[in-house]
């Protein structure tokens, strides 16, 4: 039985692993973070919140992020990151016999998810139970339109559902966001990570159908979501308007940067997110081990079936020049 259990999907955010290992100070352009957060004071709830177990029905939270985006509390569903929703969705909709569409390149844990939930993956959404759409999608940054979504939503086959991650929609253009869409077929779900600039706090939650909602916050595990991040999320709905500050410099940073990749050659795909997918003339293995020896660490994309392809965060000035300076120097 365990030899039909899945690897564990590869991530980038593993600079304090090669820190601890290599001893070196390393810059991560392999996490696709916010450089540029809003100010969200990340304080200790009171000592009486610390002792005392959260409330696992999550309802100032839930009625939180019911009002921000003109949805109802039993229309939310919330976990310990958006991928813990990712498997619980899973795990209420799919099952053996079951297909879910996954088109590649995308975020691994859909298929990890479905696989763990004993369903199969296929590129042909036709006769899928569910249909996963990363938007934008990673690695490459492509937005699709909320007209587009809608679209697809309206099209979809009878009974199937359109799971739609918007984990970095913030960063990109979150006017083409479907998350105050209320229809039975629609699951959309939502992270803090990126926009915020936590990805150690680990929160997320979903919106979809009261009745799946309910499925889903039955099935997932009591107290998933501690205390720091249930008061931190609080914090930062009331932010979510700060977050186009954000937006403008990244935007900025990222035409820079794509000039810059392209003086050395590269041709990075064009992105609507805090990242770009850069293909190579190489190895992205041989590549990300150069550079790792100047200090800096970036997403091999491999795991995404891209093995000459890296992905990069943009990051702060000073910080891009670094990555350009480091691929400079590395590139064959």
């Amino acid at each position: 039985m365990t030899s039909q259990i899945p690897k564990k999907t590869k991530h980038g955010g593993t600079v304090r692993w090669h820190k601890k290992h290599s001893g070196m100070d390393l810059l991560d352009f392999s996490a696709s973070i916010n450089p540029f957060p809003p100010a969200v004071p990340l304080t200790p709830p009171d000592e009486d919140a610390i002792t005392s177990y959260p409330d696992d029905q999550y309802e100032e939270l839930k009625e939180a992020i019911a009002l921000h985006f003109g949805r109802t509390p039993e229309e939310v569903t919330v976990g310990n990151g958006s991928v813990e929703v990712i498997y619980t969705f899973c795990a209420a909709t799919l099952g053996p016999g079951r297909r879910a569409a996954i088109l590649p390149p995308t975020f691994g844990e859909y298929e990890m998810g479905t696989r763990l939930a004993g369903a199969t993956v296929t590129a042909d959404p036709a006769r899928a139970a569910v249909r996963f759409l990363c938007n934008p999608n990673n690695p490459d940054g492509a937005l699709a339109s909320r007209d587009e979504v809608l679209a697809l939503l309206d099209d979809l086959p009878s009974g199937q559902r359109l799971f739609v991650d918007e984990a970095f929609i913030e960063l990109a253009d979150p006017a083409e966001s479907v998350s105050d869409i209320c229809h039975p077929a629609l699951f959309v779900s939502r992270s803090l990570t990126k926009s915020f600039a936590i990805p150690g706090l680990r929160f997320g939650f979903g919106l979809g159908d009261p009745d799946l909602v309910a499925e889903l916050e039955a099935r997932r595990l009591p107290w998933t979501v501690n205390v720091w991040a249930e008061a931190f999320a609080l914090r930062a709905l009331r932010h979510f308007d700060d977050l186009a500050e954000s937006r403008q410099m990244i935007r900025v940073e990222r035409a820079w940067l794509t000039r810059a990749l392209q003086g050395l050659g590269l041709v990075p795909l064009s992105s609507t997110a805090n990242f770009l997918l850069v293909p190579l003339p190489c190895l992205a293995s041989d590549l990300t081990a150069a550079l790792l020896n100047h200090g800096v660490l970036v997403r091999d994309c491999t795991s995404f079936g891209l093995p000459r392809a890296i992905r990069v965060a943009v990051r702060r000035p000073d910080e891009n020049r670094r990555l350009v300076e480091a691929l400079a120097a590395c590139l064959p």
